[in-house]
């Protein structure tokens, strides 16, 4: 029996879309809902811990590619499916189609996973200690907030179910804003218990999560290297300080900020952080965020001319897309622009240089733009001077424009959309965030934007 038992209907409807997959292999369809809910055993735990990081997973693509078409950092092109031309470019949107119903039946379906762990944990005969149970509780209530945020990114002013441990009794629709009260609070907790969770988890982590191992300044030697509770509570703050600086508690997110895994500094790589892995083997999962170059009209991620027209002179960060070239019929190379639904770009995203690359759940580059968000009213040239590692890092001159409140978001904002391109549908958010929606480039007659995804049909409100 699958770990997964959708608690709901329209999740259960979604089930076609969910798989449990793990980085090495292995098959995790052994361990039952019951056993895990109703005892949870020491090696039933490394299986569901296992399977809940694989299924992180689960619709990423779908999820990344809807709001990175809704910013216009990309088109997503597929000759078998126009909505992605049409619905998510006209802001007509569906409320039961796939670019709706699958991320939120795949985060839920997460979240359920979860919980029956959390409830197994509740019930267990095993001869857990009590730090290894406030590790295990720590790090589930972690993944669930991140799981939880990914469904109120999408769905924003609608709000989401944050309490939906109670199969037959859900929690309420929550506002935007107590959604991101609660998510918060789930990770407060998380970090109690981490800070109670002694010097080692219950199970192991995979090497996504290895760029943390250290960032508590607790650093193992070479053959016992470990993801410690206490690394992982710097991947918590960081998510924390996503999340306030969300809310506009731009002093809170300091402080969740200056305990994370940062590094603010020039020179620092910018890459460090926590991320989904994936492989070839066994019944693991490729990169779906991966195209190789020069796709066919079947299945292409083709960058908004924008991207290369807004960027400042020498900004290496427009290697992360790939001019469109191929041998013409006498063998020279010309340029190969791709046109789909009177769309035409000529370069490739190629974020992703691999079918196995990994891709970031939230890095240093990331924090250190948040960190400059989190000053830019009290203390601008502190944000300045983040901003400036982040344009070092790019290649570009410092920044020497405007130091208003207005002027460092546009700022801001730029570095943004050029630093976490094509990684998380970053771009919409922040427009949103700011109230800038409005600067999405209309490409079409009829083309439009909007500022957040149907609740699904199948979803009681």
């Amino acid at each position: 029996m699958k770990i997964i038992n959708i608690y709901h209907i329209f999740i259960f409807s979604c089930l076609l879309f969910i798989s449990c997959d793990i980085e090495d292999g292995r098959d995790l369809n052994g361990p039952s809902t019951g056993s895990i809910s109703s005892d949870l055993s020491r090696g039933e735990l490394q299986d569901a811990v296992s399977g809940i990081l694989a299924d992180m997973r689960t619709r990423l693509g779908t999820q990344v590619d809807a709001q990175a078409v809704a910013g216009r950092e990309y088109w997503r092109f597929q000759s078998s499916d126009p909505r992605w031309t049409a619905d998510l470019l006209t802001g007509t949107l569906d409320n039961n189609t796939f670019y709706t119903t699958a991320p939120y039946a795949a985060r839920y379906a997460n979240v359920k996973n979860i919980n029956l762990v959390l409830q197994g944990l509740e019930n267990t005969t095993e001869s857990f200690s009590n730090e290894e149970i406030a590790g295990i509780r720590g790090f589930v209530n972690t993944i669930k907030a991140h799981e939880l945020l990914m469904v109120l990114n999408q769905q924003f002013l609608n709000g989401i179910r944050v309490d939906v441990a109670d199969v037959d009794n859900l929690g309420s629709f929550l506002s935007y804003e107590d959604s991101l009260t609660a998510i918060l609070d789930l990770l407060t907790n998380a970090a109690d218990d981490l800070s109670n969770a002694g010097d080692e988890f219950a199970f192991g982590l995979p090497s996504g999560f290895n760029g943390i191992e250290g960032a508590s300044g607790i650093v193992d030697e070479p053959e016992n290297s470990i993801v410690s509770p206490a690394d992982f509570l710097t991947f918590l703050n960081a998510l924390a300080a996503r999340v306030e600086v969300y809310r506009g508690n731009y002093a809170s997110s300091l402080e969740f900020l200056e305990d994370s895994f940062m590094v603010l500094e020039n020179g620092a790589d910018l890459s460090t952080g926590a991320y989904f892995t994936f492989s070839l083997s066994g019944a693991d999962i490729a990169n779906p965020l991966f195209f190789a170059k020069n796709s066919t009209g079947a299945n292409a991620r083709i960058a908004h001319p924008t991207f290369i027209t807004d960027a400042e002179d020498g900004d290496n960060r427009l290697s992360k897309v790939v001019f469109r070239e191929a041998p013409n019929s006498s063998d020279v190379i010309v340029p190969n622009p791709l046109t789909q639904s009177n769309l035409t770009g000529g370069f490739d995203v190629f974020v992703y240089e691999s079918n196995v690359a990994p891709v970031g759940i939230i890095r240093n580059e990331e924090l250190i733009l948040l960190y400059a968000e989190a000053n830019h009213i009290s203390n601008p040239l502190e944000a300045v001077r983040a901003l400036n590692i982040i344009r070092d890092a790019a290649g570009l001159d410092p920044y020497l424009g405007g130091t208003s409140p207005t002027e460092l978001v546009t700022e801001i904002l730029k570095q943004r959309r050029y630093s976490l391109f094509a990684e998380g549908g970053h771009r919409w958010i922040d427009l949103r965030r700011f109230d800038r929606l409005n600067e999405i480039p209309i490409d079409r007659s009829g083309d439009d934007f909007f500022e957040q995804f149907p609740t699904p049909a199948n979803e009681n409100r």
